[in-house]
């Protein structure tokens, strides 16, 4: 990869910005535009400093800037490698292990809570619900080989997931195996400023902006099933939207 890097830098004298941020600027485009595999390692410092001309203050300061835009991941020990990108298509209802599964990714999870709680009165609304109904209510931060992508909240009737507990591996999956997987879903995306709790959830810094998701899908009958209120990095996600003009 170095013969590569030393191709893409090339540093502008007449550019008063430092050459760190050149650095982190070009190295970021050439990740962006898929000249770097996700995982692929990155050189270390010392051989981008020796290699490059660079001190090692500028290209750690240049790894650290990729780092905060979510472009490189950091391991302990090991160094440092390009981030998962997840491009998802908004006309598509797939669940998120099956999305990741086609990408190439390995899809986890880590569970913060399963219980059944009280509805909120929107809940009550969108799943079409009685008053001071029951749900099953899921918490957990979805990751993409191992690197945090995203928060999620699903809530569910507990007429269809009586038990919360029980649920280990993707949602989508566990509903289509009971008959009830949805058929079609409505998603409303918004850019919000995540909160402190949940920006060191996602490793982020407190009022980073992140793209919050409304989900609601329904079964083929049209009665909703599912709730879920989603918070993505929005340097891991892009969400695609095919449109076409009228004839």
């Amino acid at each position: 990869m170095m013969k590569r890097v030393r191709s893409w830098f090339r540093p502008d004298a007449s550019d008063s910005t430092p050459l760190y941020l050149q650095l982190a600027r070009q190295l970021g485009e050439a990740i962006r535009d898929g000249r770097c595999q996700p995982h692929e390692a990155l050189p270390s410092e010392r051989l981008l400093s020796e290699t490059l001309g660079l001190s090692r203050v500028t290209t750690r300061k240049a790894i650290d800037q990729l780092v905060t835009q979510g472009l490189v991941v950091r391991r302990q020990g090991s160094g440092n490698y390009i981030a998962p990108h997840l491009e998802q298509p908004l006309s598509h209802l797939t669940g998120f292990s099956e999305e990741l599964r086609n990408r190439g990714y390995k899809p986890g999870s880590r569970w913060l809570s399963r219980a059944v709680t009280a509805a909120t009165r929107d809940e009550e609304r969108l799943l079409g619900l009685a008053p001071g109904a029951r749900v099953a209510r899921l918490k957990r931060l979805r990751l993409a080989d191992g690197v945090v992508m995203a928060y999620e909240e699903a809530v569910l009737p507990v007429t269809v997931l009586p038990d919360p507990a029980a649920l280990d591996g993707s949602l989508y999956e566990h509903l289509a195996a009971i008959r009830k997987a949805p058929a079609r879903a409505v998603q409303r995306l918004r850019a919000v400023n995540v909160p402190a709790r949940m920006a060191r959830q996602l490793g982020l810094a407190p009022g980073h902006a992140v793209l919050a998701i409304t989900r609601v899908a329904h079964l083929a009958s049209g009665k909703a099933v599912e709730v879920t209120y989603s918070y993505c990095r929005s340097d891991y996600y892009e969400f695609v939207a095919e449109m076409r003009r009228k004839p």
